[in-house]
């Protein structure tokens, strides 16, 4: 009873935040924008029919990895909208589309646990997705990760990384000796290398955290995840030798404002944008997002902190810690050893996508251009976050 009431009180503060954010954006055009109050209502509905659906049929899980994934959604829909309103149209499309596949997920797929058996499966759905960018992708911002058909990209790693999950899972479940690890080892490594060949720093990074994340916890043992580090900082330093691309991140990561007018200038305006939003924010829609590129992907949530400000920020990265927290909630409950290691796994990617990409905006770490996970425009990275939280959800409902 009191989880049910506290779900209706988060709901509901879900609903006054999408309400607030919207009306605000529609105040700030004259006459009255009612684009924004449509695009606002629209995800109101479809919030409340998910939750309505996930709470009457299968009340056993945890809502609220749903509602913490709505909350991040509204967050990102309102700001691309203040950004770019057509940006911001597609955004809501690729989220209904999102939230049908979470709810199909839940209500169709049978007991996950009898999915453990398709190991190779997912092991060809990892190489296939992993590699397909190196042989017949598009460099885009100096990485060549996206594979267009016609006129519609996607980035195949996304869909890559929901594969090597479930193999890691598939495969480590029953651990028992070495020599089950060397397989594991040698897919990721391959996968690894692949990001390596398409200069995608980023996704190298979410699947290393993966790996020795599931390794952690299927092994416990922690000389496995010394050796991995120790073979990953060989692996970077060869990479920085190899390639200039690299080299480029780390030099403006070093001194970002030696090159501001040059290969830096995207960090240091995101940093001018943070800073001259300060605690409180200059508020919504009185802002200069149009003096930091790529704003509506790896950019965002410099441009939140300028117009919302760094507190808001920081409810957003705690939003995400209990999103991560929820989500490894239910790897606790599971009862196989499949289900558990994908939930870890897949809170891993949740964790490591948002680390990268805040550590990159804020140059603690070299930038790799990579989405803020529900926030960020991107249908492909949309896609695979809620077919990632689908199966969480699934997973919690077992448990």
């Amino acid at each position: 009873m009191y989880s049910f009431r506290d779900e209706k009180r988060m709901l509901f503060l879900t609903y006054l935040l999408c309400i607030a954010l919207f009306v605000n954006l529609a105040l700030l055009k004259q006459p009255m924008d009612k684009g924004a109050l449509i695009m606002g209502g629209v995800m109101c509905v479809l919030i409340g029919y998910a939750h309505f659906i996930i709470r009457k049929f299968y009340p056993d899980g945890d809502k609220y990895i749903l509602i913490f994934a709505s909350i991040l959604s509204v967050i990102g829909a309102a700001m691309l909208y203040r950004i770019d309103m057509t940006v911001a149209i597609k955004q809501v499309v690729w989220f209904v589309l999102g939230m049908a596949g979470y709810i199909l997920i839940v209500v169709l797929l049978p007991d996950l646990k009898s999915f453990s058996k398709y190991k190779y499966i997912y092991m060809a759905g990892t190489l296939i997705f992993m590699g397909m960018a190196t042989f017949i992708g598009r460099t885009l911002y100096g990485a060549k990760n996206w594979v267009y058909i016609g006129s519609f990209g996607f980035q195949p790693s996304e869909l890559g990384k929901v594969f090597l999950i479930l193999y890691l899972a598939a495969a480590l479940r029953g651990y028992e000796s070495f020599k089950q690890l060397i397989e594991p080892a040698i897919i990721v490594m391959i996968s690894l290398g692949f990001m390596v060949l398409q200069r995608d720093l980023g996704s190298a990074l979410i699947i290393f955290g993966i790996s020795i994340t599931i390794l952690y916890i299927a092994t416990s043992k922690l000389k496995y995840i010394i050796a991995c580090l120790g073979l990953f900082s060989v692996g970077s330093v060869a990479s920085y030798k190899l390639f200039d691309h690299i080299r480029i991140r780390v030099m403006i990561w070093k001194e970002p404002w030696k090159y501001s007018n040059d290969e830096s200038y995207q960090i240091v305006q995101g940093l001018i944008a943070i800073s001259s939003g300060g605690l409180f924010g200059s508020g919504l829609g009185q802002g200069f997002p149009k003096w930091v590129p790529v704003k509506t992907s790896d950019y965002i949530f410099a441009i939140i902190c300028e117009e919302l400000g760094i507190i808001i920020a920081v409810g957003i990265i705690i939003i995400y810690f209990l999103l991560c927290y929820r989500s490894m909630r239910a790897a606790l409950k599971a009862d196989d050893g499949f289900s558990q290691l994908a939930a870890v796994g897949f809170s891993a990617m949740i964790a490591s996508q948002v680390l990268v990409i805040i550590g990159g905006v804020f140059n603690i770490i070299p930038l790799t251009g990579i989405t803020l996970p529900l926030i960020s425009y991107g249908g492909s990275s949309m896609l695979t976050m809620f077919f990632s939280l689908g199966i969480l959800q699934k997973i919690s409902e077992e448990g």
